[in-house]
């Protein structure tokens, strides 16, 4: 029993966090009440950094004899969007986060996607010739189609398929100095793009 005691955790080191981040994460942690670095139970313990939407990935290591490093990666804050009167940020995790900050120049999200619908069509945008920073807004539909308006307020309207052509040709079509004072270019009908001025 003497023996176990030396092993009692005393130390919790968060790297990765602010410090009001870290007092958040450290509150919960200790309704676990640890005791033994050898007894820790690790799924409760990862069901705590699991349900923090702000963690993208983590190591926990443990030091002996009685300190826990936890190595944080946040999660990269995407977009924003409505749901419910309330403003969220989509984490590149997946999660919703509140958004307690008005900081963040992301673009913001028109219409109701599932998550993963956004996360997958973030993608075929940075397999794109667009930046993504150089995106305002994106709009989605409930046929499932996106679009996008641009910083430079063009409107990009997209098919549901083939989307990064499209995408592309319209990148392409935005770099032609002699095409001038486009407003929307509606790339939705395959082979065919219609520009208004």
């Amino acid at each position: 029993v003497k023996n176990l005691s030396l092993y009692k955790i005393k130390n919790i080191k968060i790297f990765g966090f602010n410090d009001y981040e870290n007092q958040i994460l450290i509150e919960k942690i200790n309704e676990l009440n640890l005791e033994n670095i050898f007894l820790l139970n690790i799924d409760e313990f990862k069901k705590i950094l699991n349900s923090n939407a702000l963690i993208e990935t983590y190591k926990i290591i443990k030091q002996y004899p009685s300190t826990l490093h936890i190595n944080i990666n946040k999660t990269e804050f995407l977009a924003k969007i409505n749901i419910e009167d309330k403003i969220f940020l989509i984490g590149s995790n997946g999660k919703l986060i509140k958004n307690e900050s008005s900081e963040f120049e992301l673009p913001y999200i028109f219409g109701k996607p599932e998550i993963i619908e956004f996360l997958d069509f973030k993608k075929v945008l940075d397999q794109s010739k667009f930046r993504y920073h150089q995106i305002d807004s994106l709009y989605f539909f409930q046929s499932k189609r996106w679009d996008i308006k641009l910083k430079t307020k063009v409107l990009i309207k997209l098919p549901k398929n083939n989307i990064i052509n499209a995408i592309n040709y319209s990148y392409e079509i935005l770099k032609d100095k002699n095409i001038k004072n486009i407003k929307v270019i509606d790339a939705r009908i395959a082979n065919q793009i219609i520009l208004n001025d």
